[in-house]
């Protein structure tokens, strides 16, 4: 390769690694913390969500949810 190019291949590759960076202010952090925001906010959804994934995937063993891959206790 010409080193022109993988010049900018390399600036482009820091351009989109530096704009991954957050710096968050402590005071910004509560908006970070809500309650809405979590993503098991929910305790219902995620239970049913994990029961029938784990009930399909019958090789995984499933987190304390009896029976096979065919859903059932």
């Amino acid at each position: 390769m010409k080193p022109r190019v993988v010049l900018t291949l390399c600036l482009c590759a820091l351009a989109l690694l530096a704009a991954g960076c957050a710096n968050v202010k402590p005071w910004e952090r509560d908006l970070l913390a809500q309650y809405g925001m979590r993503p098991n906010r929910d305790p219902l959804t995620t239970a049913t969500r994990e029961h029938l994934w784990f009930s399909r995937e019958a090789a995984n063993g499933g987190r304390a949810i009896g029976g096979g891959g065919c859903g059932c206790n």
